[in-house]
């Protein structure tokens, strides 16, 4: 008969084995939100799980910091020697008395430190921030993509119920995996852009917001509010008042800073340069007021600042004037 304290050990080492197979199954690389769901499930399901993870995680640590010499122990002393795979020597006499009890978990995980992914261990924060003139690619821990324009910042936060991304003034390209489980959100001008599985172009000033749409849906609202949903092809545009403006537009016009290039369709000269000034670290200057209006449509290829306004005043009666401070734009 089975004497209490047996299933107790018995239970234990049960989840212990369970969890070096979840170790490796997170570590996988093909690791999806389904996987990270399934793991909260069984997490939850005995209250020894969590334990038992956590000290399989120690022991990968271990044995990842003497793996070498155990791997040299191994090795046969006879040069002509056939050596037996390692998963099959550990299971019928284990070199070291701590791997006994973890099952396969230490070969499972390729004899590395497994480390379960940020989004699903539990909350996390990491900040990420450009200045003038620089461009960041960032895979994020869910497999997401971030490109971040110049002078712009991003806090991204993970839970295990949230993907979050707080934009401060600035643009930034999110290319989400959509995962059901985890909405991603980002709040940017007072405002919530939330992912329904798509690529999109978010651009925040102040109380100003700009949401491009590539590919999937998104949805724009208020932090309270009903949302207005943006599919392809779709921007929508609110103001400092809080006025918004849907229209159709190219996706890629939006997207071009990544090349290196800006799109504009008639608009004022204002808008231009102070968008420049966060692509240069020699600024541009409005000394005309009169001139800060003037509309500008083409395409504006950033190569320098004195270039950009040398090919502007070919189609603005505008020049441009160096000073110690910075290129000064005056009507011509």
């Amino acid at each position: 008969m089975t004497s209490p304290m047996e299933n107790l050990v018995s239970r234990e080492s049960q989840a212990l084995a369970e969890a070096g197979v979840w170790i490796a199954r997170l570590a996988d690389e093909g690791v999806s939100g389904d996987d990270g769901l399934e793991f909260d499930a069984w997490l939850m399901a005995a209250p020894q799980n969590r334990a038992a993870y956590s000290q399989a995680l120690v022991l990968c640590h271990e044995f990842d910091a003497r793996a070498e010499a155990v791997l040299a122990e191994l090795a046969p002393a006879d040069p002509g020697q056939t050596v037996v795979p390692i998963s099959v020597v550990r299971r019928r006499s284990p070199v070291r008395g701590w791997w006994a009890g973890v099952g396969g978990m230490a070969i499972a995980a390729g004899l590395a430190v497994a480390v379960l992914p940020a989004y699903l261990a539990g909350p996390t924060i990491a900040t990420y921030a450009t200045g003038k003139g620089q461009h960041q690619h960032i895979a994020l821990a869910d497999g997401s993509k971030l490109d971040l324009d110049a002078e712009t910042k991003a806090v991204v936060s993970y839970s295990r119920g949230e993907r979050r991304v707080a934009l401060s003034d600035g643009q930034a390209i999110f290319d989400v995996t959509h995962d059901a489980a985890r909405p991603f959100v980002v709040e940017a001008a007072g405002r919530q852009v939330r992912d329904l599985g798509t690529q999109f172009d978010v651009k925040a000033k102040s109380r100003e917001l700009t949401v491009t749409v590539a590919r999937g849906l998104v949805e724009v609202a208020g932090t309270s509010g009903r949302g207005v949903q943006l599919a392809p092809g779709q921007r929508l545009s609110i103001d400092k008042s809080g006025v918004g403006r849907l229209s159709a537009v190219d996706p890629a016009e939006t997207f071009s800073w990544r090349l290196g290039r800006l799109v504009y369709r008639a608009q004022p000269l204002a808008d231009v340069v102070a968008d420049l000034n966060r692509q240069f670290v020699q600024q541009t200057e409005i000394a005309d007021p009169a001139i800060a209006g003037l509309p500008i449509t083409g395409v504006i290829v950033l190569d320098s600042p004195s270039a950009v306004m040398a090919r502007l005043s070919l189609m603005l009666p505008i020049k441009a004037v160096p000073s110690d401070r910075a290129l000064v734009l005056t009507r011509r």
